[in-house]
């Protein structure tokens, strides 16, 4: 089971809304988010909720529950604790943090979820990924290169690519009003999923729904 969710973005007033923090702006939306209680450790900021609890949490705020209501019974081999880190090592160096919390409560690559935004997905668009390329992502690469592996599991935020303008320059610049809106009917859905994938056994049983799934449309009120 995947028990550490690792969101990537940057450190810095500078890059709160950008592009290139929709991880971190993703945990911040979380409906659960104002009952984590985060601190300074593992090079980043670090919090841990009990699997019990998050269960709890998943069914309160009507994320995930069977369908008479109650809430979806954990797993015999749940872990005791979930782990949610947000690395500040800046994006190219997102490894550094991931793996002492990795080494610290000895997980496995498998264990790990990184929650990133994507160049090659529209904006609008999730992904649920496990293993595969890095599309040039740094905060992956990074990744990959501390744990000697790709073997990790990805939740994608699409971002679409530039037309006219440098990557670099893009992925730090503040998404725009319409794709915050975009973003305002994204999150919540894809909080959903995080639910889902955090109690499942299996999470490879979600990827024909979610391994790639348009959520919302640019601007637009779905």
């Amino acid at each position: 089971m995947i028990q550490l969710v690792a969101f990537l973005g940057n450190y810095g007033r500078e890059y709160a809304r950008t592009r290139h923090n929709a991880g971190w702006l993703f945990a911040d939306s979380l409906p659960f988010a104002d009952k984590l209680s985060w601190q300074s450790k593992f090079k980043g900021l670090y919090t841990s909720v009990d699997t019990t609890l998050f269960a709890e949490w998943a069914q309160q705020y009507n994320l995930f529950a069977k369908k008479d209501g109650s809430a979806v019974p954990l797993p015999k081999d749940a872990p005791e604790k979930i782990y949610f880190l947000k690395p500040e090592t800046y994006m190219n160096l997102s490894g550094d943090s991931i793996i002492e919390l990795v080494n610290f409560y000895k997980l496995r690559p498998e264990n790990v979820m990184v929650v990133h935004d994507e160049l090659e997905l529209p904006l609008g668009t999730v992904s649920l990924k496990w293993s595969g390329g890095l599309g040039g992502h740094n905060g992956l690469r990074s990744t990959k290169a501390v744990l000697s592996t790709a073997d990790f599991w990805r939740l994608r935020f699409g971002i679409g690519r530039p037309d006219n303008r440098e990557i670099a320059d893009y992925v730090l610049t503040p998404f725009t009003p319409d794709e915050q809106i975009t973003l305002s009917q994204v999150f919540p859905q894809a909080a959903e999923l995080l639910a889902k994938v955090l109690l499942s056994t299996d999470p490879n049983r979600l990827i024909s729904e979610w391994g790639k799934k348009k959520l919302a449309a640019e601007g637009a009120v779905l």
